[in-house]
Order: structure tokens, then sequence, then C-alpha cells
């Protein structure tokens, strides 16, 4: 990141931040080339500053605020499509952006940079590296991460310790803000994969194929229904239109029926007499499978689906007169209009 790598320094110049596992801090001196044309061609000097910090256990996340206690951003090259066909032959220069710090003059230091290690925090002010705060998260237990995120438009850092605590500590007082415990970590999968986010949100993959969000911040918890999407629309069915008289005469296509409303047993009722009478058989269901295995049943089964087709056709026989009825009564309408 752009800071001050020695004390007696009076301007930023960029810096690669080490951390150890034993919690050294060691601040390494980057000199790039002054010229765009000069940096395909000179190699980038890297020296060491002589600064070393020390913290309480394995370090895990830097962050550098200037003197207003903003974040500042690291600086970052904007991408470029190279085969893109916009731009034709001409040459693109590299051009780096970069977050300076305030250009107060007034004031000794013009940054604090933010250390955090798996046992505490530690706020330093750059570039006389006096230590400001410091802050002990845990003694018996450790962190699995800790990230610095903006958060209600202030800079916090959030930790997640292994005994599934979620912590967070305001910048750069490293006051104590919230301690609540979220989840024990029991999966490695877990301390692996979880990272904080802005605005008082996180991540981690509960499965290989799963990813849990959780937030720590109850502004966004009171806007989470807003912020869900659908993936359809839900519409009400419409009702069917009432068929009226004129339609069904004048509309051409008849009225579709059922073949089981016409000729089912759900609606059916009973048969004609005139046609055909159900006659029980003497021995009933026990009687049919007694005589199953001779003459005898074959005539009992024969007859039984004999009873069934008379049944059927006194149904059909009572369907065709309601229709002729039908059939008589639109007539008269009919010439009657």
């Amino acid at each position: 990141m752009e800071s001050f790598a020695r004390k007696n320094d009076s301007a930023v110049s960029s810096c690669l931040w080490v951390g150890t596992g034993l919690g050294m801090v060691i601040i390494l001196s980057l000199n790039l080339p002054a010229s765009d044309d000069l940096r395909q061609s000179e190699p980038v000097m890297v020296s060491p500053s002589g600064t070393v910090l020390t913290l309480k256990g394995a370090v895990l996340t830097f962050a550098c605020l200037d003197c207003m206690g903003t974040l500042t951003h690291r600086p970052y090259e904007v991408w470029r499509d190279p085969h893109s066909a916009d731009d034709g032959d001409k040459t693109r220069k590299r051009k780096l952006v970069m977050h300076s710090p305030s250009s107060s003059q007034d004031m000794g230091d013009h940054q604090f940079a933010v250390i955090c290690s798996e046992k505490q925090a530690k706020v330093f002010s750059l570039p006389s590296q006096t230590c400001l705060y410091v802050h002990n998260i845990t003694e018996t237990s450790f962190l699995l991460r800790a990230d610095v995120v903006t958060l209600c438009n202030s800079v916090c850092l959030a930790c997640f310790c292994a005994n599934g605590h979620i912590m967070t500590l305001s910048l750069p007082s490293l006051r104590p803000l919230l301690d609540i415990n979220y989840l024990p970590v029991t999966d490695m999968r877990i301390a692996r994969t979880f990272c904080f986010t802005n605005e008082g949100q996180a991540l981690y993959l509960s499965s290989p194929t799963e990813i849990q969000r959780l937030t720590y911040s109850q502004e966004m918890c009171d806007n989470l229904q807003d912020m869900l999407g659908d993936l359809f629309t839900p519409v009400e069915t419409p009702e069917a239109q009432n068929r009226g008289f004129l339609k069904g005469l004048f509309g051409g296509s008849g009225q579709a029926f059922d073949r089981e409303e016409l000729f089912g047993e759900a609606t059916a009722g009973k048969a004609s007499r005139s046609l055909a009478q159900h006659i029980p058989g003497s021995g009933g269901i026990e009687g049919v499978r007694g005589a199953a295995g001779g003459v005898i049943g074959d005539l009992t089964r024969a007859r039984i689906a004999l009873d069934e087709r008379g049944q059927k056709l006194g149904e059909l026989d009572e369907r065709t007169a309601s229709m002729m009825a039908s059939a008589e009564a639109f007539s008269k309408h009919a010439h009657e209009v």
C-alpha cells in the first residue's frame, strides 16, 4: 500500500507490508521507475526499510487510514480488454489509480496503520510509528478471520474467533462495539472460507455447493425483505367466462364434453329398468371365488360383466333422453328467436 516506510519520510511511497506467523511486521520499500516508458524495461527495486513492528500471534490483516480516519484503498489499475476492437493500433499507457492521504502539512502524522493478529489488534501512527491503541481480543482462543470493513459510513474491524464469536472494534480507537456468539467452528471449511464484507455482512461455505450469508447490522436486517428477489411474479388465475345463449347459438364450435362425464361411473345414476336390471348372484363374491376354477366361475364372471354392461347402457339411455329433451327445448327457443 501507499504509506510511510520510515520514521523520517515526508511523503508516501509504495510499500509492501509483510506479516509473519510469529507476529513480526516488516515494511519493504518498492522503488518504481518514475517514467511510464521505463516501467517495462527497468526492474522494481525492493529494499528493506528497517521498520519492524511486533504483535502477539500470527498476523492476519493490514489496513491504512488517513488522518481523518477514512479507509485508504490500495492502488489499483483499471482493467482493459487487450482484445478490444475500439482501441485499434493506439498504444495505451498504464494508469495507476492512487489514493493519497490528506496533504495537510500542519499535522505531524498523516496515516493510521491498523494491524490485527490472532490475539490482538494495534493501531500505529505514521510516519512516527507510535503505537496509539492496543486491544487484546482473546486470550483463550484465536482469530480465524479479521477484515477492515465499512459500516454505517464509518470504518470498523470485524473479527471471527475460533470459539464462534463475532466481534467488531471501532477504528482507530479499537473500542469494542459487538461481541456475540454465532457459530462454533466444527468444520474446517467454515474456517477456510469465512470472510467479512462491507455494510455488516459475512459469507462462508456451509457445504461444497452452498453459501451461507449473514449480517450483524440491524439496518441490514430491517431492509432484508426489500433486498430479496423473486423468481417469478404470482398472478391469480382468471375466472372462466359465462357462455351466453347467443354465443352458443352463433359462436360456431359446440361445447366439449368429457367421455368420463358422459359414460363414466363417477356421475352415473341408476340404470333404466326397461333396458336392464342388475341381478346379484346367489353366492356373492365368495361364490364367485369358489367357482373361479371351473365352468361355473366363468359363467358367473360373464354374467357380472353383462350386468355391468347393462347398467352402463341404462345410464347411456338416460343421458340420451336428457340430451333429446335439451335438443327439443333448444329447437323451440331457436324457433321463437
